[in-house]
C-alpha cells in the first residue's frame, strides 16, 4: 500500500528534512500549477514518468519550463528501444501516485529502487525546490539539500541530464 502525504511529512520530519508545504486547488498539467498555484518560493518542477521498451522505467525531473524530445533524451538516460510515457497503472504501481502528482517525493514509494532517475542539470543547485508531496492539490518547499538527504533516505541514485539549447528549441518549434 503506498504512503499517504502525511505519511511522506512525517518521513520528512522524522529525518530532519525541512520542508515547507503549501495548500492549492488540485492541478494536472504545468500549466495549471502556473495559474493556481500562487507565490511559492522557488524552482518549480515537471515530472516525466516514462518507460523504454524493455519495460525500464524513469523518473525525469526537469524545472517546469523545459522543453524537453522524448527521441533526444532517449539516448542521455540510457533507454533502449523506444521511450514513452508509462500507464497510470505502472506510475501507480511503481511511485503510488496518480497522474498529476508525480515528483521526486514519490520516489518515497519505490522501496526497492526499480525507478531511474534523473534530474535537469544544476535543478538540485536550486535555493528551493517545489514538489508534489504525493498529492497535486499540496507543494512542498525543500532546499536543495534537504531534496538531496530525502533521495539519498529512500535509497535512490540520482543522475544529471543535460538538455541542449538545440533540442529543446527543437521540441519548442514542434519537431
Amino acid at each position: 500500500m503506498p504512503l499517504t502525504p502525511d505519511d511522506l511529512l512525517r518521513f520528512l520530519s522524522e529525518n530532519g528534512i525541512e520542508a515547507r508545504t503549501y495548500e492549492h486547488p488540485p492541478v494536472f498539467t504545468v500549466a495549471e500549477s502556473q495559474a493556481l498555484r500562487g507565490e511559492i518560493p522557488g524552482t518549480n518542477t515537471k515530472n516525466l514518468f516514462l518507460r523504454d521498451g524493455k519495460k525500464t522505467y524513469f523518473l525525469v525531473t526537469l524545472e517546469e519550463n523545459t522543453a524537453v524530445d522524448l527521441k533526444g533524451l532517449r539516448g542521455k538516460i540510457g533507454a533502449r528501444s523506444g521511450l514513452s510515457f508509462a500507464s497510470p497503472e505502472a506510475l501507480y504501481e511503481h511511485l503510488g501516485v496518480r497522474p498529476g502528482s508525480v515528483s521526486l517525493l514519490a520516489l518515497i514509494n519505490d522501496k526497492a529502487c526499480q525507478v531511474r532517475v534523473f534530474v535537469e542539470a544544476g535543478l538540485l543547485d536550486a535555493e528551493r525546490i517545489n514538489c508534489h508531496p504525493l498529492t497535486n492539490d499540496k507543494t512542498t518547499s525543500l532546499s536543495a539539500q534537504d531534496l538531496r538527504h530525502f533521495l539519498a533516505a529512500t535509497g535512490h541514485t540520482v543522475s544529471e541530464v543535460t538538455l541542449d539549447a538545440t533540442e529543446t528549441a527543437a521540441e519548442a518549434a514542434g519537431n
